[in-house]
């Protein structure tokens, strides 16, 4: 005698599902993560170069700032290191962002927000 199987499709779906929907957001935020780090470095590298040419600090920050227009710029942190630049030094730009985690699962693995950080140093010219 046969078992009834009717509700078996039903439960699979409901399991598959699950897990493909959480691969489906984790590779999401694994994208907005990755652009994150991609803009901030790309800022960097941008305020470090208009520091190495002899721009000032605020210039330094409103060039950073700029390079990174899909970020909220309010949140963007820009060190710039040091602040009296001369001819054959290096100027240090490290700038950190936070990135909020939109998966409760990867909240507990990873820390919320997750901050990114970038560093670019550049010779004054």
């Amino acid at each position: 005698m046969m078992k009834s199987e009717k509700g078996q499709a039903t439960v699979e779906l409901a399991l598959s599902l699950t897990i493909l929907v959480f691969f489906i957001f984790a590779i999401i935020d694994f994208g907005r993560i990755f652009h994150s780090y991609l803009s901030i470095e790309h800022a960097s590298r941008e305020a470090a170069r208009i520091a190495s040419l002899g721009a000032t600090d605020s210039e330094v920050v409103q060039i950073a700032k700029q390079s990174a227009p899909s970020l909220n710029s309010n949140d963007l942190g820009i060190t710039i290191s040091p602040s009296i630049r001369t001819r054959g030094t290096y100027v240090t730009i490290h700038t950190t962002y936070p990135v909020s985690i939109s998966i409760p699962l990867l909240q507990n693995v990873l820390p919320d927000p997750l901050v990114i950080k970038g560093k670019t140093v550049m010779r004054v010219e």
